[in-house]
């Protein structure tokens, strides 16, 4: 028997739903040293302890923190949960709270496994409103066998508690309130007879009256197993309590409900039914609990969805990368036949140039993303002209406007359109935006974009003719991965992340972006939304000059270090064609040596050396009386801010990234000439 005085029990039920309840329980002291009174046989077949262990001992001293773990906080999340419960005489729930446990092992040694309970603590009151005790409560979410099994002894509890429990309603309501999980108590017609607080919570107010398995019509459910049956409504004999008391099994249907207090929510749950039998073995009547799993739900087939985006990117991305691979691969086989026409030689350079300049997009895109998902993009913010942006965004992409044939409107405001932000990465989301809509559009379709406002807010609206979305697409449309989906013909090449990097710049300067298609072949409309600025104030920020093309310099002498023998010729070519004088080195010591004897007023550096990398001959170049004036130039495959920081300060005067821009190149050359 349970301990006296602390309840008092007129009958053995109510101890023996305690003690064989499948959740975890034990019943503690109302002080605050929450001594443990009672313990359910669950809790000590899941701790693996004995009664006489735990009895008469304090919750926090059988049941310890790890003093080898710092993320173990269960103690003190449980502790002030029972401090809550008993200043405030309501129930307290913890959800999904680690508690590590200590278990033995097969050799006999304890260790602690880490465990994660769904916990309620609830106040047990006498009839003047004097607490007795604290029913803690728990249930095992670690696993979702765990939570099966829980939810069956549930049921099991429940079934034995309303054959016998009738005479002590309200104690052993008081138990069953404190479960997590809903309980429907049936006769053999199927007429509920009693129900908790967790049922009702699940399923809202009012609900109809149910006095037979015939009434179950009124409540609308849906199979939700993953079966053929999946989507189907249930027909009053199929719900678990008419098919317990038929004499079939109905202990883990997953059903979809509609609550009744809001029809348009609907909940996921896991619900399990037992018979009630008399103890000729007779049914006469049935048990109920039902198990909210919405959110499990949700997060599986988020992860499903997630994962079956990432393959379809993946895959995508391989055919977008080799796509380019192609065309410079035949190039090179041209080139190395040594066509003596110069025509033939500047056409097959142009491609490669252009499929470099493709593949660098992409690797561009990507690592844009990266950048801004994890918050490492600074952001230069001045005040800004929309028009400007609007102007340089329509100069970048009207290239592709006019090789496809589009017409082109601009409607801009006659008034002022001043934001606050990056000039640099304000125009990529226009040019972005502008141009999804020349690729998405068949050739010879129309382009707008249009400037206005609204109270304190600019909107720049991008719309097209072309192939518009599905309504399932436009509701997902920022999301990584999902742009691939927009259409079957990937042509056009890109990533599909383009507008998933829109959205997070956007977010960076206070704005926002939405879309909208009256549907597949009917174009699409995408509307950015910025703060807008009082034209009066401080001058707006000058645009970034633009960079000098190639010229002949006066003839510098460089040096070329790069371990990679066609980057380092294909690099000394380039040097030598815009009229200064290259040599090359593949290795740092030769470099030293090299640069000592001829004094290299310019060196091109490869990061990555063999031997001493740039970044430390750099420092030895800058050391060196012969070359401590010379132009040093980093060139890497590695563009952080970090990278570049840690070029700077070894030396390096300049830090180009991979592909090596050649303009930007010859520009540099050109002022270190003068």
């Amino acid at each position: 028997m349970l301990p006296s005085p602390l309840l008092e029990l007129p009958s053995p039920l109510l101890e023996a739903a305690f003690n064989q309840s499948p959740a975890p329980m034990l019943m503690l002291g109302p002080t605050s040293e929450a001594v443990i009174v009672a313990v359910s046989d669950a809790l000590l077949a899941r701790v693996g302890r004995s009664r006489e262990q735990l009895v008469g001992r304090t919750l926090f001293e059988a049941f310890p923190a790890n003093p080898e773990d710092e993320d173990d906080n269960g103690v003190a999340a449980l502790h002030d949960s029972l401090a809550r419960v008993r200043e405030s005489g309501r129930a307290h729930a913890l959800v999904a709270q680690r508690y590590p446990v200590e278990v033995r092992t097969d050799d006999g040694q304890m260790r602690y496994e880490e465990r994660f309970w769904d916990a309620v603590n609830a106040p047990v009151f006498d009839e003047t409103g004097k607490l007795l005790c604290i029913l803690h409560s728990s249930t095992d979410v670690t696993a979702r066998v765990s939570a099966e099994r829980a939810l069956q002894g549930c049921a099991i509890e429940a079934r034995v508690a309303a054959e016998r429990a009738e005479s002590q309603r309200r104690r052993l309501d008081a138990v069953l309130n404190a479960a997590p999980v809903g309980i429907v108590v049936s006769d053999a017609r199927g007429g509920v007879r009693r129900t908790n607080r967790a049922h009702h919570r699940l399923w809202g107010h009012p609900q109809p009256a149910v006095r037979s398995v015939d009434d179950f019509a009124d409540w609308t459910g849906h199979w939700a197993d993953g079966g053929p049956r999946s989507g189907q409504r249930l027909e009053a004999q199929e719900w678990p309590t008419a098919r317990v008391l038929r004499g079939e099994d109905a202990s883990h249907d997953i059903i979809r409900i509609r609550r009744f207090d809001d029809p348009e929510t609907s909940r996921v749950c896991l619900m399990s039914a037992a018979p009630v039998t008399d103890d000729q073995g007779r049914r006469v009547g049935a048990v109920l609990a039902e198990m909210d799993i919405t959110e499990q739900v949700r997060a599986e087939n988020e992860l499903r969805e997630a994962d079956r985006r990432k393959d379809e990117f993946l895959a995508m991305l391989a055919h977008e990368l080799r796509n380019p691979l192609a065309p410079i691969g035949a190039a090179a086989d041209l080139l190395a036949l040594g066509s003596a026409d110069p025509e033939h030689v500047r056409q097959t350079s142009a491609i490669i140039a252009r499929q470099v300049r493709h593949m660098t997009g992409l690797v561009d895109d990507l690592l844009d993303v990266s950048r801004v998902t994890r918050g490492l993009v600074r952001l230069e913010k001045s005040r800004l002209d929309a028009k400007r942006i609007i102007a340089e965004a329509v100069e970048q992409v009207r290239p592709l406007i006019e090789q496809r044939g589009h017409r082109m409107t601009i409607r801009l405001l006659a008034d002022p359109a001043i934001v606050f932000g990056d000039s640099k990465r304000l125009v990529q989301v226009v040019a972005n935006l502008l141009t999804n809509a020349a690729k998405y559009t068949p050739e010879r379709g129309e382009i707008g974009i249009e400037l206005s406002s609204e109270d304190d807010r600019l909107q720049i609206a991008v719309t097209d003719t072309g192939i518009g979305m599905a309504p399932e697409l436009v509701d997902r449309v920022f999301d990584l991965f999902s742009q691939a989906e927009r259409t079957s013909d990937r042509s056009q090449g890109g990533l599909g992340i383009g507008l998933a990097l829109v959205r997070r710049l956007l977010e960076l300067h206070d704005g926002t972006i939405s879309a909208s298609s009256p549907g597949p072949g009917h174009g699409s409309r995408f509307t950015i939304c910025l703060p807008r600025l009082d034209p009066a104030g401080a001058e707006l920020a000058d645009g970034a000059a633009p960079l000098l093309p190639p010229e002949t310099g006066q003839g510098l002498s460089v040096l070329v270090v790069d371990d990679n023998d066609d980057a380092a010729q294909v690099l000394a070519m380039f040097v030598e064609m815009i009229g200064h004088h290259a040599t090359v080195e593949h290795n740092s010591r030769d470099a030293l040596a090299r640069a000592k004897r001829e004094r290299p007023q310019v060196c091109l550096l490869d990061i990555g050396l063999p031997d001493i990398d740039g970044i430390e001959l750099a420092r030895r170049l800058r050391a060196s009386p012969e070359t401590a004036d010379a132009t040093l130039i980093a060139i890497t495959g590695y563009g952080r801010d970090q990278d570049r920081a840690d070029a700077l300060e070894a030396g390096f005067d300049h830090h180009f990234v991979k592909p090596v821009d050649t303009a930007r190149l010859a520009d540099v050359l050109q002022r270190a000439s003068h």
